[in-house]
């Protein structure tokens, strides 16, 4: 089963592990890309953060993303998503 949204991520950034790890712990699922290994992934997640290529950028179901959100963050998106 895929998740909601699609966490765009390289394998050295911090503030990916760490919310992978809440994630995981609240049960959300999610797809993962690591965007040095997928160019096009990256130049989505430029598209998203004004040429940076910010990790982790979240893309959610509805085509739209967050930046380094916190887990209270992409829980109300999530909920607002399953109406």
């Amino acid at each position: 089963m895929h998740g909601s949204f699609t966490m765009y991520s390289t394998p050295w950034c911090g503030y990916c592990h760490r919310l992978k790890g809440q994630l995981d712990r609240e049960g959300i699922t999610f797809d993962i890309v690591d965007i040095e290994q997928q160019p096009d992934a990256a130049q989505l997640v430029e598209s998203v953060n004004n040429g940076n290529q910010t990790v982790p950028t979240l893309v959610y179901s509805d085509g739209t993303a967050q930046t380094n959100p916190s887990l209270a963050q992409v829980k109300q998106k999530l909920a607002a998503l399953a109406g």
